[in-house]
């Protein structure tokens, strides 16, 4: 009898996880991971650049799509007391439209993190950005989207929405730069907000 009662417990839990499993919702995830990496020059002759091998890095987990930019960013291997921002830029120079996500201070360990809930206003990236379009896109394999960096903050000015400076890589003071990281991949965001 006992055996006949566990066995029948069994058979119940089994089919109580089978209907909660069938239950949850399915559909593609509204969650994306970014990866931003320390760069250097390998030709500035051609602006061929590449990761810094055991650089600075960070990663940043955002909404895909809604009335506001979620996002967790932390980063490490940074140079502790400097003070960052986390921009969306938009090509070309000086990054007219830019917007800065959210700020912080890297604390002694070289670590920061930075999290918000922004109300672009708009789907990034925004009209007028020439990575919006694959005709005009600034990247070589024709990819299109928006690119997100971590700057320092003298560097950019968030009511201008525009970079004031640029002190890290390419700046001509290679030993002297401070760290940029740099987005892996371009984004996109759709503003729920804005009409089609």
């Amino acid at each position: 009898m006992k055996k006949y009662l566990v066995l029948v417990l069994i058979v119940l839990l089994m089919g109580a996880l089978f209907v909660g499993v069938a239950a949850a919702p399915a559909g593609k995830s509204n969650t994306g991971l970014l990866y931003l990496y320390q760069k250097t020059w390998v030709d500035p002759a051609v602006g061929d650049y590449m990761d810094v091998d055991g650089g600075a890095w960070g990663k940043m987990k955002y909404n895909l799509a809604g009335s506001t930019f979620d996002f967790v960013f932390n980063g490490h291997g940074l140079v502790p007391g400097m003070d960052y921002t986390l921009i969306y830029y938009p090509d070309p120079w000086p990054g007219d439209g830019l917007i800065c996500l959210g700020e912080g201070t890297v604390n002694n360990g070289g670590e920061i993190h930075i999290a918000g809930s922004f109300d672009t206003g708009v789907d990034l990236p925004i009209d007028g950005d020439l990575n919006a379009d694959t005709n005009t896109t600034t990247l070589e394999d024709g990819s299109t989207g928006a690119k997100i960096f971590l700057v320092p903050s003298d560097d950019v000015d968030c009511t201008g929405q525009v970079m004031s400076g640029w002190t890290g890589p390419w700046s001509g003071n290679i030993d002297g730069e401070n760290i940029y990281l740099f987005e892996d991949e371009l984004i996109y965001f759709d503003d729920t907000d804005v009409g089609p």
